[in-house]
């Protein structure tokens, strides 16, 4: 068990998820709030959480919270996340950090204000393999990379009432699937100096389809897919001087990848072995950075998940999908 304890915000399917990695590796969740009580009783008898709370207000305000994970759809991130800020707890918003750039912005600014912690969710940067590949590039081991390629597409709705599809709520395949292989890109590459994208759009207005190619500041390429009509093999790879990296679909998640020399021949072959779905790992570092007195982490700064969301407000701008709100 750990000295943090973690309030669930918002009682999704995500918020399911994580909570049950999070008692699989022994973290301690003391409050959970939703904005109906008995949704709330139910997620907590479920996960063994002591207290379940009937608003978001109240969760954030119980004295028993330390650090608070934002679950909710993306157009509310921002909301749940500045409240949570407010009340003195640290934050891990589920990724993308909001619907937008400006609105990053200002949850970066609160968390500093505060001195308290703001962390984007994004859950994949913190898994084994990838931490594995962050190694093996720092190393040498394929020269310089020249290419990066992924995808993240799903056939999951053309439901027009469907969140996926809602703009109202930051639908679309681009925040919902698309932040995975931008945020990649980004990670392996580093930030984008170009940026093209072709898209199409649904009934609603959302993305349904989006092509991506980015150049880097380093020179490397990213082409980039996303879809939500659409089931693709998940997959990644890194082309270097001397070599290449190919990760098995579901690149994102724990999975398993090959390194190849110049020759073709595998020189080494990494397999996930995780309990749990792997969510907890972004959970470790959190907690890592706050017992440190840290409000800010190396492996994905939060200036870096602000700019981040610069890239996909540019994504958006150039195939058109444009939020009430923006």
């Amino acid at each position: 068990m750990t000295s943090l304890r973690w309030g669930i915000l918002a009682t999704g399917g995500i918020a399911h998820a994580f909570t049950s990695d999070l008692k699989t590796a022994g973290l301690t969740v003391t409050a959970v709030g939703s904005r109906r009580l008995d949704s709330a009783q139910e997620f907590a008898e479920k996960y063994g959480i002591p207290r379940a709370h009937g608003s978001y207000e109240e969760l954030v305000a119980d004295p028993e919270v330390d650090i608070v994970y934002v679950a909710t759809p993306h157009s509310h991130h921002l909301a749940g996340a500045a409240l949570a800020l407010e009340h003195g707890k640290h934050v891990l918003i589920e990724k993308p950090l909001t619907l937008d750039a400006d609105q990053a912005v200002v949850i970066r600014d609160l968390a500093a204000d505060h001195d308290l912690l703001a962390m984007e969710a994004m859950w994949t940067r913190y898994l084994p393999h990838t931490v594995r590949l962050r190694e093996i590039l720092a190393d040498g081991v394929i020269g310089e990379v020249r290419v990066l390629s992924a995808d993240h597409t799903q056939n999951i709705t053309d439901d027009p009432t469907h969140r996926l599809n809602d703009l109202s709520l930051g639908g679309g395949a681009l925040l919902d699937l698309g932040i995975y292989p931008v945020s990649f890109a980004w990670d392996i590459l580093g930030e984008p100096s170009e940026v093209r994208a072709s898209g199409r759009l649904g009934e609603t207005g959302a993305d349904t389809d989006v092509a991506i190619a980015m150049v880097h500041a380093g020179g490397g390429v990213s082409s980039l897919l996303t879809s939500s009509r659409a089931a693709g093999a998940n997959a990644a790879q890194i082309v270097g001087t001397a070599g290449r990296i190919e990760i098995d679909g579901v690149f994102y998640a724990p999975t398993s990848f090959r390194v190849f020399d110049r020759d073709g021949t595998v020189v080494e072959e990494f397999r996930s072995e995780i309990d749990g779905r792997g969510m907890q790992f972004q959970a470790l570092h959190a907690e890592e950075l706050i017992s440190q007195g840290r409000i800010d982490g190396d492996i994905l700064p939060i200036d870096e998940s602000v700019a981040i969301m610069g890239t996909l407000d540019e994504i958006r701008r150039q195939i058109g999908v444009v939020y009430p709100r923006s």
